[in-house]
């Protein structure tokens, strides 16, 4: 945009320099003249400052340059750049004075000429930058910008509020705080007033006309961040973010750092916590292998991993696009790791025999598996070959060249399975903890848990996709349920169980309270800055093959503890208690796949897993990890999502952890 004082743009060094060379001569002769009360100036006086003045300004203009005056930008000088030049002033100042002493013994030189030469420097270097930054701030206020109001008047919120102003050229104009601390209200931060209490934010929100809500409360907890987003909702007005406690250390608020509220905001998660150094110990320096590397959660193990200097990361998975595109991510963000990329199935014993020949991982974290529960429905051998077959293929390589450990990542829907996926799931457990009945050295661990959110194929991007073309956003079935958490999180405890396990173990994620889809669905709607029911319609579109409304994270007959570690428990599971039989009746299901024998496929495949019977899926699980807890994403039944009860045979996660 042209402005009229467009042509006052000190933008460039040079043009700053200049500008300050010609204050000095003006600061020394101004000040001369002020000494002789803005009167006839003696002759003699006169010449003898202007025979200094090349002396003047060659050491102020040093001490100016040394100080790093033009450093910073005139649009943004603040209160550091009015101390430096308060410094610069000062020093340049008394070393002119010495000058003028050893050069003149200070004949026709004014004691006080130097305290008035001071004083004016700093009124004529401060002064004009500090009117070109508000000359520019108010004209920028006129321009078409969003008004922000913004939550929390604390340190992130001033932060927050001096970016906007600073940066106004990025369509943000701040017009209120809102907080609830009672202190605070009615003052005003960088000139902007706290409007009231987080309470009155629809109210004030309309008062104000306010086009974007933004979050300025990194440390606030899940609990106080629902109750606020709640009220931000009744607004229909955007709400924006800025990041948590521990990113906003190192990365501050200001415009780029608002972003748009994601569903993960409002899981009720506290920060893991992670023993890194022993996280460390036992994967730095080893060769590691990822199967199924290139998809959601393997390409976040690859990254996670690659932090850790392993001494060799091989990553094998069979499509070629992913494996392109998690090797050149890695390639570029970590340029000395030893990275090797593998295209092969996991189902191919000969590849698989050939990778571990070849590389040697002494750590394999099998993460190939096919996930989708309709899909594998109606393609079971598929799933049993992958899911299954491919397992056991893997695990044998790794036992044949005495690999140190091999992690399993498993699925809640392993849990009293009720579908293809979730059987073939439980039966790739069970071939594990078969593992550990055998005389190798190789520890066999699973990790079991359920939904990551933003995962390939799942509930979150299809939400999004659907919200974008305007609706309808379709759930299954309104009282359906599912545990949710986030790929890093989860990636991130999957190394942690590896590192915890001594070999045996079924280690199962705490995934925190199942969350109601419709009220997932529902949530992205309003993050979108829509109205769910008139803006984006949702629909109830009816279960479809093999899905539960619940998942389970235990067993029946499994008997959960705590562990070390405050978000991984301890399935202690059922032994296989006749390793040879279970073994020849995984051959005849090898057999089965390779002559496509579906019949005899699947009464082998139901014959082996425990509570899965081949045919109608029962209408929900079985067993429930309850009594809930009411959260703010697990709305009470007075919300008009219904109530369930819990088996009481079965303990929740919230009893484990509690009773730690």
């Amino acid at each position: 945009m042209n402005t009229p004082w467009g042509v006052l743009k000190l933008r460039s060094r040079g043009g700053a320099i200049a500008h300050d060379l010609l204050m000095i001569p003006a600061a020394w002769l101004g000040a001369l003249w002020l000494r002789f009360n803005l009167g006839s100036i003696p002759p003699e006086f006169l010449d003898q400052a202007l025979r200094l003045l090349p002396m003047v300004v060659l050491v102020n203009g040093a001490i100016f340059l040394y100080f790093g005056l033009y450093r910073g930008v005139w649009r943004f000088a603040s209160l550091p750049d009015l101390v430096r030049i308060l410094q610069a002033v000062v020093v340049g100042v008394l070393l002119c004075a010495f000058a003028t002493f050893f050069m003149t013994r200070m004949s026709h030189v004014p004691r006080s000429l130097y305290p008035l030469f001071a004083i004016l420097l700093i009124v004529l270097l401060s002064g004009p930058r500090l009117t070109y930054r508000w000359f520019k701030d108010r004209w920028l206020r006129g321009e078409e910008r969003k008004a922000v109001l913004i939550v929390g008047a604390g340190k992130a919120g001033e932060m927050l509020a001096r970016s906007l102003l600073r940066e106004s050229s990025r369509g943000y104009r701040p017009i209120g705080f809102v907080d609830d601390d009672p202190e605070k209200l009615g003052r005003e931060i960088r000139g902007i007033r706290v409007l009231g209490h987080c309470g009155r934010i629809p109210a004030i929100a309309a008062g104000t006309a306010a086009d974007v809500i933004a979050l300025a409360i990194p440390s606030a907890s899940m609990a106080q961040r629902h109750r606020i987003v709640t009220l931000c909702e009744r607004t229909n007005v955007p709400v924006r973010t800025i990041p948590y406690a521990q990113d906003f250390l190192y990365h501050g608020a200001g415009p780029d750092t608002l972003r748009e509220l994601a569903i993960e905001d409002l899981l009720d998660r506290r920060p893991a916590r992670f023993d890194w150094p022993a996280i460390r110990h036992e994967l730095t320096a080893h060769a590691i292998l990822v199967t199924g590397g290139g998809g959601s959660i393997g390409s976040e193990l690859c990254r996670q991993i690659a932090r850790l200097d392993p001494s060799h990361l091989v990553i094998a998975d069979v499509s070629e696009s992913n494996l392109h595109g998690i090797r050149a991510e890695l390639c570029d963000a970590y340029p000395a790791l030893r990275l090797t990329i593998v295209l092969a199935d996991v189902c191919d014993a000969h590849a698989m025999r050939e990778l571990f020949e070849r590389h040697r991982p002494e750590i394999v974290f099998h993460a190939a598996a096919y996930k989708q529960v309709p899909m594998l429905e109606a393609h079971p051998r598929e799933a049993i070959r992958v899911n299954v077959l491919g397992t056991q293929t893997v695990l044998r390589a790794a036992m044949a060249h005495s690999a140190e450990r091999f992690v399993l990542v498993s699925s809640d829907k392993a849990v009293d399975p009720a579908n293809v996926m979730g059987a073939s799931k439980r039966l790739a457990e069970m071939t594990c903890r078969a593992g550990c009945d055998t005389s190798s050295s190789t520890l066999f661990i699973v990790v079991r848990f359920g939904n990551v959110l933003d995962s390939v194929g799942s509930v979150v991007p299809l939400f999004r996709e659907q919200i974008a073309r305007g609706g309808p956003v379709t759930v299954t079935d309104p009282d359906m349920e599912r545990y949710f958490m986030t790929i890093p999180e989860a990636s991130q405890l999957v190394l942690a169980a590896a590192a915890l396990g001594k070999g045996g173990e079924v280690f199962v994620l705490d995934m925190g309270e199942p969350v109601r889809i419709a009220y997932l669905a529902e949530q992205m709607i309003r993050f979108a800055g829509k109205v769910p029911g008139k803006d984006v319609a949702i629909e109830f579109v009816g279960r479809r093959a093999g899905e539960k409304l619940s998942e389970e994270l235990f067993e029946p007959g499994e008997s959960p503890a705590a562990t070390s570690h405050d978000k991984i428990l301890l399935a202690r599971s059922r032994p296989i208690r006749d390793v040879e039989s279970f073994e020849a009746r995984l051959a005849e299901l090898r057999e089965a796949c390779e002559t496509f024998d579906e019949p005899r496929l699947r009464s082998i495949f139901a014959a082996l897993v425990p509570g899965y019977s081949d045919g109608q899926p029962p209408a929900g699980g079985a067993f429930r990890n309850a009594p809930r807890r009411a959260t703010g994403l697990h709305p009470p039944a007075s919300a008009g999502y219904g109530a369930s009860e819990a088996a009481e045979n079965v303990v929740s996660i919230n009893q484990i952890t509690q009773g730690r």
